[in-house]
This record gives structure tokens, C-alpha cells and sequence, in this order.
């Protein structure tokens, strides 16, 4: 890392590349453990509030590469894998507020699970809030407990999931095509929840790294 490590102003572009470990799979993993650990750190170290919001913000500034050469080939189940999948989610909120607002608020309404509460929207949920909540549960990884982060976030993806299975329900003989997407969808958010969920357990038992 650089030399003005101590300081807020963090993780530009240029610091992540001192991370890439290039094609050997070694370096590459050694990378992505030691930058999550590095970067979690960082934040629950610092009195600085300055240095969460810059990390919660960080793809807004950078976008999603840096983050995805290091952490994306993670093992869903370790450090990396988990602040990847959140992340994700994260920018995947912002690209689309409206559409994913109107997918979790459908989720509200068909799911009869504790998941709506849980994820923390408030109810009903615009895309405004949505987003909102995006920040939170990022903030919460980085100043908060970290397996309650990721079951909030793996809830969200379960709201939202059922959400776009009921619209594709919907869509279906109007628009299969449009269907089948949701379909997909939901089912990778599924499956993103599920190895959330694998995380926050794993956390719990100080065995996430």
C-alpha cells in the first residue's frame, strides 16, 4: 500500500493495483484475502467516519473493476467473496433504483417470511429508500456487526428475488422473454443470499477470512 496509508483519502485506483496478482491463482487469492482483511480493518480501526463513507462510495468514484479483479474469483464463501457480493448488489441498486424499488416492494407483498424486516427497509419502499438501504447495510460491514450486514443483505435478495418471480409470474404471456429474465434473476439472487447466509454463519464462528 502507499506511504500515507494512515490518512481518509483511500483506495484510488492506482493503490488497488498494488494488489493484482496477474494470472498466477496463488497471487490472485493472497490479493483478494489480504486487501478484504486490509480494507475491513482499515474502516473498524479508524475514528475517522470519513474513511466509511469513502469506502460505501468507493464504485461511485471507480466503478466496479478494481474491486471485481481482485475479489470477483473469490470463493463465495471467505472475506473477499462476501464484501464482492455486497458490493455487487450495492452498484446493481444504483444502476436501477426504480426497477429494483418496484421488485423488493412486490417481494413485501407475496412474501410471507420475517425477510421484509429483517433487510430494514421502511415499508412502502421507493427508490429512494432502496438505496438508502444499499448504503446501510454497507455502512454496517464496515462499523456495525458484520454477520448482520450480510443476513440484512441476504435478505434483501430474498425480498427482492420473490419480488421479480411474482412479476415474471405476471409478464409471463404478455412477455416471456421479460419473464424469463426475472426468472433468472431471482434465481441468482437466491443463490447470492444463500452464500451470504454461509458467511454470516461463518463469521459468527470466527472463521470467515
Amino acid at each position: 500500500m502507499a506511504d500515507d496509508f494512515h490518512k481518509p483519502a483511500l483506495f484510488g485506483g492506482g493503490q488497488f493495483d498494488a494488489f493484482q496478482g496477474g494470472d498466477d491463482p496463488a497471487a490472485v487469492l493472497r490479493a483478494a484475502h489480504q486487501s478484504a482483511q486490509l480494507l475491513l480493518s482499515r474502516a473498524r480501526d479508524s475514528d475517522d467516519p470519513a474513511v466509511v463513507d469513502r469506502l460505501i462510495t468507493y464504485t461511485d468514484d471507480h466503478g466496479i473493476d478494481a474491486l471485481a479483479e481482485l475479489w470477483a474469483r473469490s470463493s463465495p464463501h471467505s472475506l473477499p467473496g462476501a464484501l464482492w457480493r455486497i458490493y455487487l448488489v450495492r452498484v446493481l441498486i444504483r444502476q436501477d433504483p426504480d426497477g429494483v424499488a418496484l421488485l423488493f416492494q412486490r417481494g413485501t407483498e407475496v412474501l410471507t417470511t420475517i425477510d421484509p424486516v429483517i433487510a430494514g427497509a421502511p415499508l412502502p419502499a421507493g427508490p429512494q429508500e432502496i438505496t438508502d438501504l444499499a448504503d446501510r447495510i454497507l455502512r454496517g460491514v464496515f462499523d456495525g456487526d458484520f454477520a448482520i450486514a450480510l443476513e440484512r443483505a441476504a435478505a434483501f435478495c430474498r425480498v427482492t428475488a420473490s419480488g421479480a418471480l411474482s412479476v415474471a409470474d405476471d409478464q409471463e404471456a404478455a412477455s416471456p422473454e421479460r419473464a424469463s429474465e426475472l426468472t433468472t434473476r431471482a434465481q441468482r439472487l437466491v443463490i447470492t443470499a444463500d452464500e451470504l447466509m454461509a458467511c454470516a454463519r461463518m463469521s459468527r464462528a470466527d472463521s470467515l477470512d
